[in-house]
């Protein structure tokens, strides 16, 4: 099914291709670019730069709030706070600074009503139901996944890139959940850019990738009555390759293997070549943290910097409680 309205683009400058010295994915035989194979698209072997904050940060204690780190670069369990009460001016100062330096908040022993998560998030801008067919309940109603839906979610994507402002900060309670499994693995993408072979992190620069929802909504048995309507809300949306996370300055690989479709200006083959080889820089272990729910469980995760993946190796139904606040324009 074509998408209508998507924009048309065409080639500008020399082709740029991903990969490993030479600026390029896949193998060259006689003179032809092949593959590529799966090593090509993968970084290195051995050690990988784990940043988890930008150079030059002012990495100070906090006096707060207790982290205890889930991973290198990413994810921290967060204690000392009651979230159904109004925090201290400090306490926000801290909340702040950790969702920057960490991506992703886990607060355990939370007792909270939608209202309270609500207006938690809310400190982070404007909620917004971002969901592809809008609840007619509002943006704070729980949603149950159930049958075929149960475990339906798991794919490599930042949230809602095919709209023009995504997801700034989402948080998310699961009160009714399987036994065991469902875990979501959350991939730090700035460190994604950071291993990126030097060439190809440099040509990405300035490079434009379109965003789409159209295709999913029309492989997606759920979203395809709904098919028109989706497509009319949301047009295909072009961004950043590469954006600047607002907050702290870092580059952070800004496409992933659901909505992003094509790279602007590069010829079909290419641009997939390239995009498969930056969307698996998601699936690397040293960028991950991964997250198992509890019903008094809340996560904070910034979208801005970061891929999620829900696992799904579970078929009982379960119910999400979500939250989360409209971004900027990406650049």
């Amino acid at each position: 099914m074509a998408t209508q309205g998507a924009p048309s683009w065409h080639r500008a400058g020399s082709a740029i291709v991903a990969g490993s010295g030479e600026g390029k994915v896949g193998t060259m035989v006689d003179g032809e670019l092949r593959g590529p194979r799966l090593l090509d698209l993968y970084p290195p072997r051995g050690p990988r730069r784990l940043q988890r904050v930008p150079e030059g940060w002012d990495d100070r204690p906090y006096r707060h709030l207790e982290l205890t780190p889930l991973a290198r670069t990413l994810g921290a369990r967060v204690a000392g706070v009651d979230l159904a009460r109004e925090p201290a001016a400090e306490v926000w100062e801290e909340l702040e600074r950790a969702l920057l330096e960490w991506k992703v908040l886990v607060f355990v022993g939370q007792d909270l009503s939608p209202a309270d998560q609500g207006r938690l998030v809310a400190h982070w801008g404007d909620l917004f139901d971002d969901t592809l067919v809008p609840d007619p309940d509002g943006y704070l109603a729980p949603f149950v996944l159930a049958g075929p839906a149960s475990a339906s979610q798991n794919y490599w994507h930042a949230d809602d890139t095919y709209m023009e402002r995504p997801a700034c900060c989402t948080a998310l309670r699961i009160p009714v959940q399987p036994p065991l499994g469902g875990d979501t693995v959350f991939s730090d993408m700035a460190a994604a850019y950071d291993n990126l072979d030097p060439a190809l992190a440099e040509s990405l620069l300035g490079l434009r990738a379109v965003h789409d929802c159209g295709p999913y909504a029309a492989e997606t048995a759920h979203y395809q009555p709904h098919y028109e309507d989706i497509v009319a809300r949301y047009p295909p949306v072009e961004h950043p390759v590469v954006r600047t996370h607002p907050g702290t300055g870092r580059r952070t690989l800004f496409v992933n293997s659901i909505w992003t479709q094509a790279v602007v200006g590069l010829p079909p083959a290419e641009s997939a070549r390239l995009l498969l080889h930056l969307c698996v820089q998601a699936t690397v272990p040293e960028y991950q943290c991964r997250v198992r729910w509890t019903p008094d469980t809340l996560v904070l995760w910034d979208n801005r910097a970061l891929q999620h993946y829900a696992v799904g190796d579970y078929s009982e139904p379960r119910t999400l409680l979500r939250a989360t606040v409209r971004g900027e324009r990406p650049t």
